[in-house]
């Protein structure tokens, strides 16, 4: 996945966070994901993280593709999420993987009735 494309996704996502009332002044586990062809490609790439990442967790796909989702507690920006996702990539790479695209859960508030 290019990294232009990747930062338009990056960018229309922020902005429809921002319009859900996402609180960016918080800190928040923003999840990374990523593909890999095989359990011990992913587990390596798992670990590269340890110590900078909140988790990692490595399960086996329906297709037989292996995901790696790393959790690393972070402001989520548009500089912040674009420069983890260039190290993300630099280490998945040369492993096999592919980045399959970050997220956040947000709280839903609804009005006190």
């Amino acid at each position: 996945m290019s990294t232009a494309y990747q930062e338009d996704i990056s960018s229309s996502v922020l902005r429809r966070m921002k319009e859900g009332g996402f609180d960016f002044a918080r800190i928040h586990p923003i999840e990374f994901y990523a593909i890999f062809p095989d359990e011990e490609r992913a587990r390596r790439a798992a670990g590269k993280f340890r110590g900078e990442s909140l988790s990692a967790q490595v399960s086996e796909r329906d297709d037989g593709g292996w995901s790696l989702e790393l959790s690393k507690v972070m402001y989520a920006t548009y500089g912040g999420i674009g420069e983890f996702e260039q190290n993300f990539e630099a280490v998945i790479a040369p492993l096999g993987g592919e980045i399959e695209g970050w997220g956040v859960k947000q709280e839903v508030r609804r009005p006190l009735a």
